[in-house]
């Protein structure tokens, strides 16, 4: 089997070490062992914070349609009408035809997304820099947790990431090509946009690399500005159609949108300063939502990603430096370095926005998931990049992928050690998960929920007949211990009365109330959610208080 060719415009990029039929072979082999790991670990999930709410949207979504546009409960639901609802409308209509627990549903549909994302970088790299580094970006991706781990229960983050990539593939095959221009590019770019769209207004991001790359195409493929504007003008107009495919997505799946001229503008201001009661940490200083610093996200992306991962975006970012001189002397060189910059303006612009601007964030590197698939696509390159550079020196190059192969094992094997919650994994910057306990976010999403509630209701079952309904306080929302409790066991609002207490330890939200514990979810030592025992307690000790 040989690998399908690329785009007339692609390079044909090889490391050396391996040839483009056997890093094709082998990214397929990576994606099939990624489908196995879907389908065995999509119900191992609990359900997070806010999953609850946006499958109401979703629903409400459904019944806007199902009543011929008339209920318009969807638009005055709690806040959510600010958000698209791809996802949630695919999520409501999937329930009413599989017959399956809505919330594995969810989260299977998720890891679907996941899965579309990691074959975006796998397609944007390979355009960019051929096989090798397609494969390279794919493992990189798929060896960070944040992202292999998150696409279960991250479900606004993941979709949108994934459309956001594809947007991006699509945007550079467009500019690689132009002047000339493919119908497939454009309906590409409208579908990509629209779903991203879809689920959230930070698709303008996409709008902008796109219109950047394409005034960029423009002023190279031209050598006066009346063969620039002709570029441009037939860039603009081919692109129309793209416009409107990607309009009527958005309408589809956020009607609040398009409903009013401002709507749209409307979601971006509110987003750009949205902050309300919510702590975060940034090692070991916590702090409200709205009051973090501009390096917030950068430093969480140098302690989430693996050190395999960094070391490929370093080298990258040394193999672009070491090109910037002949970006200045040579046109030739500047029509080749154009490939690269909507993949750079992709990486590189939102990190830079949120260190000058400072926007209200939290949950690490949750909101700016979408960073994950370009940087990964930077990091492989680098990584392919420094392997040709090292041809003339075969045995150091044996010797660096050698290397790269077991510190990409060793990260493998700290995902499965925390398995399934890898999304809380760390590098070793932090010391690891250990080093993340009152210093970083660790299990926000509540996900260590379910296997805590099981572990109380096998101590319930354990225990016999039950003299009445045993009472449970969560320290999460009601629906994440709902959902997993056996019959007997019912959530209280009622903390004081409660016989048992159920909390993620995330936030030293499970010191808010005393009693013995008597399960503990843990990964390499670190608890990430706790059961308590409060029936023996009396007097004052049954009083809930605050998180410490």
């Amino acid at each position: 089997m040989n690998a399908p060719a690329l785009t007339p415009d692609a390079p044909a990029a090889s490391a050396g070490l391996l040839s483009p039929q056997l890093a094709f072979r082998l990214a397929l082999l990576v994606f099939a062992a990624l489908g196995a790991y879907v389908l065995f670990a999509f119900d191992q999930h609990g359900i997070s914070n806010d999953e609850e709410v946006q499958h109401v949207y979703g629903r409400l979504l459904l019944d806007f349609y199902a009543s011929g546009f008339a209920d318009r409960s969807a638009f005055a639901y709690k806040n959510l009408y600010l958000y698209g609802g791809l996802f949630d409308l695919i999520a409501a209509s999937l329930e009413r035809i599989v017959p399956m627990n809505v919330w594995d549903l969810r989260h299977l549909l998720s890891a679907g997304f996941g899965l579309l994302g990691l074959a975006g970088t796998w397609m944007l790299a390979r355009l960019l820099r051929g096989e090798a580094a397609g494969l390279v970006a794919l493992a990189l991706l798929a060896l960070t947790g944040a992202w292999s781990g998150a696409m279960f229960t991250h479900t606004k983050d993941v979709p949108f990431a994934a459309t956001m990539v594809w947007a991006l593939y699509f945007t550079t095959r467009f500019t690689m090509r132009l002047p000339a221009v493919k119908a497939g590019d454009l309906v590409g770019l409208g579908v990509a946009i629209g779903c991203a769209f879809g689920l959230r207004v930070g698709a303008v991001f996409a709008v902008f690399y796109l219109g950047v790359a394409v005034l960029a195409a423009s002023w190279l493929h031209g050598q006066d500005l009346r063969a620039r504007t002709a570029v441009l003008r037939r860039a603009v107009l081919a692109l129309l159609p793209a416009a409107a495919l990607a309009f009527a997505l958005l309408g589809l799946f956020w009607p609040w949108a398009v409903q009013s001229g401002g709507n749209l503008v409307k979601a971006m201001t509110t987003f750009s300063h949205f902050s309300f009661e919510l702590y975060t940490i940034l090692d070991g200083v916590v702090m409200k939502n709205g009051d973090v610093p501009g390096r917030y996200l950068s430093s969480y992306l140098l302690v989430r990603l693996p050190e395999l991962f960094l070391l490929g975006i370093a080298l990258a970012v040394l193999s672009g430096l070491r090109q910037l001189p002949d970006l200045f002397a040579s046109p030739a060189a500047r029509l080749q370095a154009l490939r690269w910059l909507p993949v750079t303006l992709a990486a590189g612009f939102p990190l830079a926005y949120t260190l000058v601007a400072a926007p209200p964030l939290y949950n690490g590197i949750r909101h700016f998931t979408f960073l994950l698939p370009p940087l990964a696509v930077l990091g492989g390159a680098g990584l392919v990049a420094t392997a040709m550079r090292l041809a003339p020196r075969p045995a150091l190059r044996l010797v660096a992928a050698g290397a790269c192969v077991l510190l990409a094992v060793a990260h493998l094997v700290t995902l499965v050690r925390l398995h399934p919650y890898e999304y809380v994994a760390y590098n070793g910057f932090t010391g690891g998960l250990r080093g993340t306990q009152e210093r970083w976010e660790q299990d926000y999403w509540g996900d260590a929920l379910r296997e805590a509630a099981g572990l109380l209701n096998a101590r319930v079952a354990a225990e016999g007949v039950a003299p009445r309904t045993w009472t449970v306080a969560v320290c999460a929302e009601a629906v994440q211990g709902t959902a997993w409790l056996a019959p007997g066991l019912e959530v209280t609002r009622d903390w004081r009365a409660a016989d048992f207490f159920l909390s993620p330890t995330h936030m030293d939200c499970d010191t808010a109330m005393k009693g013995r514990i008597i399960g503990e979810v843990s990964r390499e030592g670190v608890p990430l959610a706790v059961v308590r025992d409060r029936r023996m307690l009396t007097g004052a000790d049954r009083e809930p208080r605050p998180p410490q």
